[in-house]
């Protein structure tokens, strides 16, 4: 099942996405839930939209926090010059750096190097704290896709990664939260990175170092997760740096394609942020 937000002329509302195997002649239907699947329990209202006559929102906005990882792809560590870690390297992303497929990443002036990293993204759907391996399942609600945009030379020069990572619109995340899949289904992903059409990031999930189970009992160990928390599970190989006026997608193997353009933050050329609502 694919949970999408999504704004048709009003207030964000959340529904079912019904894709149609007709080979993209017709994008399908998005069928609308009675509130916000997280939070509490829903039925379907009985309405329906073309999904191309609907405007994607973020799939979710995190209660309280983006937990990420770092270097959780052996082959992503050595091309930075890092070691991998022996222990999963964690920090954290503010919430408003939230954006959904189709807004802008805004690129930070003080910045010469931007860079997309495709990630798959693990949402949570229940309160949870020091959660076992053998039950990390029990508290996923689904994944979606992310890009866990970084201001490298920033991450460089500032000696820690609250800047380099937390800008807003640094957090893109979609287009829909796709669930009922097994940890199983999940452990091997093709994950696929591309700029202006050009590949850049081929991966699998199957080459992470701390698996999802290991991460989420990791995690849960020194901080509460939150129904809507986002995990960030780390990036492939091949990251690379974003210019104002470049697109980026990220598609994931059975999750979605999430698209976003970069724009600068100069006042000329800077879009306006996205109120949610049409």
């Amino acid at each position: 099942m694919r949970i999408a937000r999504f704004a048709s002329g009003g207030d964000p509302q959340y529904g079912v996405v019904e894709l149609l195997e007709d080979g993209g002649r017709n994008p399908g239907t998005v069928a609308v839930l009675t509130g916000d699947p997280l939070a509490t329990p829903v039925q379907l209202t009985g309405e329906r939209h073309e999904l191309e006559g609907v405007r994607l929102l973020a799939p979710v906005i995190p209660r309280s926090k983006v937990v990420a990882v770092g270097r959780n792809y052996a082959a992503h560590a050595a091309e930075l010059g890092n070691a991998v870690p022996t222990t999963p390297l964690t920090f954290f992303k503010p919430n408003t750096s939230v954006i959904g497929p189709g807004d802008a990443i805004v690129h930070p002036r003080v910045s010469e190097q931007v860079s997309f990293e495709g990630e798959l993204a693990v949402v949570i759907g229940r309160i949870c704290k020091e959660v076992p391996e053998s039950r990390a399942a029990e508290v996923i609600f689904g994944y979606t896709v992310a890009n866990d945009v970084t201001a490298r030379d920033l991450q460089k020069s500032d000696g820690q990664w609250a800047r380099a990572k937390g800008y807003d619109t640094f957090c893109p995340l979609g287009p829909w939260i796709t669930t009922h899949q097994t940890l199983d289904e999940v452990a091997d992903l093709g994950i696929r990175t591309t700029l202006d059409g050009v590949e850049k990031q081929n991966g699998r999930t199957s080459d992470m170092v701390h698996s999802i189970p290991a991460l989420i009992a990791y995690i849960t160990s020194f901080t509460t997760l939150l129904p809507g928390d986002v995990i960030l599970t780390g990036t492939p190989e091949g990251v690379g740096t974003m210019r104002p006026g470049q697109e980026v997608s990220i598609e994931i193997e059975g999750i979605g394609t999430l698209t976003n353009t970069v724009t600068s933050d100069s006042p000329e050329a800077a879009a306006p942020r996205s109120t949610e609502t049409e």
